[in-house]
């Protein structure tokens, strides 16, 4: 038994949790409760810009060039993060037998498949500490954070991260209960192989997730002779098997330029000024876990003063120094984006889980439940108000399944409340759930996908095919240059100047370069018009326009006119 266990309720929890608590079952339950949760919009959700794209072209140039070593967006070298994610993605796409063809939903299953793992992993990690039921309500908040069913839809890497993560700490966590002075086999190369992977990954966050769990550990206890359990020259061996072929491989083939880019450029940018425009002040990440980690904090509540009872406990201590010691660090690195906390999430759910399933506590005080209550339904509520609101300022309808069924959610999340109310938490996790349903299908499945006004780069490709004189094209783009449509219309797509659009379609034409049927396209922005036209003058061409596209850029805001010029096709 779990030095843990003993706090678990066996006599008075809800028939739900007897059930779905049961070893042999909790992992089939919560493979389920993933599922309706992360596909819902999988399939029918344009691909996101900018990072998603961005990944997805990389990968898919792998397959077109056939190198698995140096990672390109077009003719760039995209020297940030490590292979683990494209390998993931080339292997779903030529599994699945798309090839380089593969849409975007193909490069999203990877991350689906992280983010269901990191919730099976999380079960696993807290029956190290706890008893079934715990370690099923642990597991399932993790699955129902706002942040990981963001993450599961997105073709990234912090999904498949969390996995790693999780399975590297579940696996540290057996060996700090174990309190041995010897290797514990089993364990200890699951926690390197985790770390290994994790680090081919995104480098090294897990690293610094691991390590200062470890170091906060060893301080706390005053010894390190625990650390035996992990068989750290065996394991650092096999870590160094799994990360260096690749290293020392793209060290030879760029010239040592992914170490530059990736360290001193990217990483280093990020941590000394806030990187593309996400710098923000300490306790961001903590505001902003509020909702971000929903519904995980209101839980979290009303168990807070629990904590200090449970500090004489190596799972409580093992969880506190996953949780704490990694998120100030990350208060402290300039660059703040919502995803960079998520490997500590795990640890606050496994804290909810193990002292919300016990058999006899105090009541939260009543203004702690009202603010857990107003938590939990907050961000039904606000996303239930988006897909109304939102729709209407962009000039469109709003979905009626997306309405309906986000307001069904914030009915589920108002039931819920109630039950914080009453000092019932642990019999609101069904509503809650119910909410999470409600609100992601209609979210995802309903409302984003009839966002049309904001997918400019499916449309542009629909005007560009639709063009009756060509039978091929070749294209350009001067003023959107958004990621989203160089995946969508191909590796070849030409990001220009405005004058360099021009003389891209005279090329066509005056060096009779263009086969028949085929055509030279070239997208000009509203903004780049007047130089466009201006340069098509002094060439003398000729040119022949097809319906423009109009939209607004989710980057930014701005509402854009795209105009389509063409030369060539069938006729001349």
């Amino acid at each position: 038994m779990s030095p843990a266990d003993s706090d678990t309720d066996n006599g008075q929890l809800r028939v739900w949790l007897r059930i779905c608590g049961r070893d042999w079952l909790a992992p089939v339950v919560l493979l389920v409760v993933c599922l309706s949760l992360y596909l819902p919009g999988l399939f029918a959700v344009p691909p996101l810009d900018r990072d998603e794209p961005r990944f997805a072209q990389a990968s898919k140039q792998m397959m077109e060039s056939g190198n698995y070593v140096t990672i390109h967006y077009q003719d760039q070298a995209r020297n940030k993060k490590p292979i683990g994610i494209y390998w993931m993605q080339v292997g779903a796409a030529k599994l699945l037998g798309y090839g380089e063809t593969a849409p975007i939903w193909v490069f999203r299953l990877p991350s689906v498949f992280g983010a269901v793992i990191a919730v099976l992993l999380s079960y696993w990690a807290a029956r190290a500490f706890f008893a079934e039921p715990a370690s099923f309500v642990a597991a399932l908040l993790v699955a129902l954070a706002l942040i990981l069913n963001v993450e599961a839809r997105l073709a990234k890497t912090d999904a498949v991260l969390l996995a790693c993560v999780v399975l590297s700490q579940g696996a540290l966590a057996r060996v700090w209960m174990a309190q041995q002075k010897r290797a514990v086999w089993s364990t200890a190369l699951l926690f390197w192989v985790g770390l290994g992977l994790g680090t081919l990954i995104k480098g090294p966050i897990i690293l610094l997730v691991c390590g200062l769990t470890i170091l906060f550990l060893s301080i706390w206890d005053k010894r390190i002779s625990w650390l035996r359990g992990l068989a750290p020259v065996t394991g650092s061996l096999l870590y160094i098997l799994i990360v260096a072929p690749w290293l020392v491989v793209v060290h030879i083939e760029s010239d040592g330029a992914f170490f530059r880019d990736a360290l001193g450029g990217d990483l280093w940018a990020k941590v000394g000024s806030g990187r593309q425009s996400h710098g923000a002040p300490p306790l961001t990440h903590f505001l902003a876990m509020f909702l971000i980690f929903w519904p995980i904090p209101s839980f979290f509540l009303v168990i807070f003063k629990r904590i200090r009872q449970k500090l004489n406990l190596n799972c409580y201590r093992f969880l506190l120094c996953w949780l704490i010691p990694p998120w100030i660090i990350f208060e402290l690195v300039s660059t703040k984006l919502p995803h960079y906390t998520m490997p500590m999430m795990p640890a606050l759910a496994l804290l909810v889980g193990g002292l919300l399933v016990q058999e006899t506590h105090k009541p939260a005080g009543l203004y702690v439940r009202y603010t857990a209550m107003f938590l939990l339904v907050l961000v039904p509520l606000a996303i239930a108000v988006g897909v109304i609101v939102g729709p209407v300022l962009l000039d469109l309808w709003p979905s009626p399944p997306a309405a309906v069924l986000c307001g069904l959610a914030v009915i589920m999340a108002v039931s819920a409340a109630h039950k914080f109310v009453r000092s019932k938490p642990l019999e609101a996790m069904p509503s809650v759930y119910a909410s999470a349903v409600l609100m992601f299908v209609g979210f995802w499945m309903f409302a984003v996908p009839a966002l049309t006004k904001v997918w400019i780069s499916p449309k542009l490709v629909e005007a560009v095919s639709s063009i009756a004189k060509c039978g091929s094209t070749e294209v350009a783009s001067a003023g959107f240059n958004e990621p989203s449509f160089v995946f969508l219309q191909g590796t070849q797509t030409q990001l220009l100047s405005a004058e360099k659009a021009a003389r891209f379609l005279a090329a066509g034409v005056q060096g009779a370069a263009l086969s028949e049927g085929t055509c030279r396209v070239a997208l000009v922005e509203g903004r780049q018009l007047d130089r466009f036209d201006a340069e098509v003058l002094q060439l003398g061409l000729k040119t022949s326009e097809a319906p423009s596209v109009s939209g607004i850029n989710i980057n930014g805001g701005k509402t854009l006119l795209v105009h389509i010029f063409y030369v060539g096709g069938a006729t001349q």
